[in-house]
């Protein structure tokens, strides 16, 4: 994903609630046209080959994004119609980055060099605050000429121009690509706001305002090294020594106490986000070496370099290995367990991690008893309800298929947009017999990627269904629901086809 798209998601003074002057009405562009342009926008972003769906740094995520936004929303910031959606991009750079209409990126690379919760929270807190103050908008004010189309093909210009220079000319707008970045840039004023409206939605969210300081200091370092290309964020989000001395002053007058140290489950989830963004033969090696050479180092540390260890044999399919590595993992965990919360959560990373070693292996039966040790229907969070649900996929007429299976569409009542959820009901649906169940999942998967046209012919082929009159019990209902989903994607492909 590229690191030119922070420079396309522009921030606007906190006029209403902190009494500062107003950088644009943002009136030029509705809220209906900012929400069409950032899903116009996301819609490529989850079609390109960075972007990632995974279970454990997805929850890891979400549970930070979250209370900000339950923050914002207290706040009267927030935007209902909008999305308010995180998407994670398999790459090594630190970056993260607002689009119009509530859509986030945020790069593993980040979550790779984050120290604490409190930090990552930070930058999402800060990306937040472009949104809710609707930064893209209020600049168009000035670009009165360019439409939100053309808006929206030269931030997907940016997006191709970070892998390809042919990809980026395909999709840049004639000569105008230039004076659009230089136009949508950070200006000083417009980050400062964006510091004090994040710091406030930290606050209020309950994470410690010390994240800002840390993460400020992290850049800062990379600054003093002249950002060898590593860190992205810094050429969208300028650091000045106002802003840092700004921050370091709300700290000292928040009277928190220090930054705890790193600790175990924090250091897991840090190594996963290192390996899945750097994932070539020689970064999966060296991996693998870090562990070895890990001893004498942080109870921390050492976890996350048996967890990144293990996850890098799996990747090379070296399973012995892995086999090893884990155990390894599990010893240290078991070591230094207590009953805190941080060791509970890296207990629970083991499991997972546990579950999916046992998977690659496919010993299917061993992710159930790992996830499920009590052998009966149980409520699963969210990882381990995908992982026991892809593990029943291959072990046909479980007995646990009817239980997962209603797990799943409990979880798609809550979470309509979950694609990975709804593809899981799907095959589970297929599995059992529900033929029409199933294509109206597969269906829902792909309305939740934005995917309009994959969507309407998962939902033809159930209405086709439908009409041959091979209906069960209850598909009736089904059937219905198909015939409004379809129309609804008919009118979103139709709006996308539109230029505005």
């Amino acid at each position: 994903m590229a690191s030119l798209l922070l420079a396309l998601a522009m921030p606007t003074a906190w006029a209403q609630s902190a009494g500062l002057p107003a950088l644009g009405d943002g009136e030029s562009l509705s809220l209906s046209d900012e929400r069409q342009l950032g899903d116009r926008i996301a819609r490529e972003l989850y079609r390109d080959p960075d972007f990632l769906e995974d279970p454990v740094l997805d929850e890891y995520i979400q549970q930070l994004w979250a209370p900000l936004v339950k923050a914002a929303a207290a706040r009267g910031e927030l935007q209902e119609r909008f999305a308010w959606r995180i998407l994670l991009g398999r790459d090594r750079s630190v970056n993260a980055f607002a689009l119009p209409g509530g859509y986030l990126g945020v790069h593993l690379g980040l979550i790779a060099v984050v120290s604490s919760n409190d930090e990552l929270a930070s930058v999402l807190a800060h990306e937040l605050s472009h949104v809710t103050q609707r930064h893209i908008a209020r600049n168009m004010n000035d670009q009165a000429k360019m439409t939100p189309w053309v808006i929206g093909s030269m931030i997907l210009g940016a997006l191709a121009a970070s892998k390809s220079a042919q990809g980026a000319q395909a999709l840049i707008v004639g000569g105008q690509a230039a004076a659009v970045q230089s136009q949508l840039s950070y200006s000083r004023d417009m980050e400062r706001e964006a510091d004090r409206v994040g710091y406030g939605i930290l606050v209020d969210a309950g994470y410690d305002p010390q994240g800002f300081v840390g993460m400020f200091a992290k850049l800062q370092q990379a600054a003093g090294l002249n950002d060898s290309g590593a860190f992205p964020y810094l050429r969208s989000h300028p650091l000045t020594t106002e802003r840092l001395a700004d921050m370091q002053a709300r700290q000292q007058l928040s009277n928190t106490s220090p930054k705890a140290p790193t600790d175990m489950a924090q250091a897991m989830l840090a190594a996963r986000a290192r390996v899945l963004s750097q994932n070539s033969p020689d970064a999966l090696k060296a991996w693998t070496q870090d562990a070895e050479s890990a001893i004498g180092t942080s109870p921390a540390q050492k976890a996350g370099a048996l967890y990144a260890a293990t996850l890098a044999h799996l990747q090379m399919r070296h399973m012995a290995a892995a086999d090893r590595t884990l155990k390894a993992l599990g010893q240290w965990v078991a070591s230094s367990h207590t009953e805190s919360p941080t060791s509970l959560a890296a207990q629970r990373w083991l499991r997972l991690l546990s579950a999916e070693v046992a998977f690659k292996q496919d010993r299917f039966e061993a992710v159930l008893t790992t996830l499920m040790p009590n052998a009966g229907p149980v409520a699963l969070q969210r990882p381990e309800l995908l992982a026991v649900a892809q593990a029943l996929l291959r072990l046909p007429r479980h007995p646990l298929q009817a239980d997962i299976t209603r797990q799943l569409r409990s979880l798609v009542q809550q979470a309509p947009n979950d694609a990975q959820a709804w593809q899981s009901l799907a095959g589970l649906l297929s599995l059992q017999g529900q033929a029409l169940a199933s294509l109206r999942a597969e269906g829902e998967a792909q309305i939740a990627r934005l995917d309009w046209s994959g969507a309407i012919d998962r939902l033809r082929a159930a209405q086709d269904l439908a009409r041959q009159g091979r209906l069960q019990a209850g598909d009736h209902i089904e059937a219905s629901i198909v015939d409004t989903r379809l129309r609804q994607a008919q009118d979103r492909l139709r709006a996308l086809q539109t230029p505005r």
